[in-house]
């Protein structure tokens, strides 16, 4: 089966939103309280679970349109690069060149995995 190269487009799409609903989760819990309304009416919580919603809708849209889940899952883990890149922007957390080799493993690996 030949995955389809707009299924591919939807996974990218999808390890971006789901990097960001993991933003959205990390900076909701830092603004929670201890009561159960503290995490229901949340905006950033309910932001992370939207991200997260839309990364099924994605998942289920690249499979119809002929993805194949060797292909396509492993380019899901660029979900990692891509919380790396959101942290840096939103936190300032460092990248480092350790980093930076970590991110040529995963590419790698993706690459190999989808042949």
């Amino acid at each position: 089966m030949r995955t389809s190269p707009l299924a591919i487009v939807f996974f990218i799409i999808a390890a971006f939103l789901g990097a960001l609903g993991q933003f959205y989760y990390k900076s909701g819990a830092e603004r929670t309280g201890t009561t159960l309304a503290g995490y229901i009416f949340n905006a950033r919580l309910l932001t992370g679970v939207v991200c997260y919603i839309a990364v099924m809708v994605l998942f289920v849209a690249a499979f119809k349109r002929g993805g194949a889940l060797t292909v396509l899952y492993p380019i899901y883990a660029s979900t990692f690069i891509f919380a790396a890149i959101i942290a840096w922007l939103a936190y300032g957390t460092p990248i480092r060149p350790v980093h930076f080799a970590g991110f040529a493993l995963l590419i790698t690996g993706m690459y190999l995995l989808g042949r």
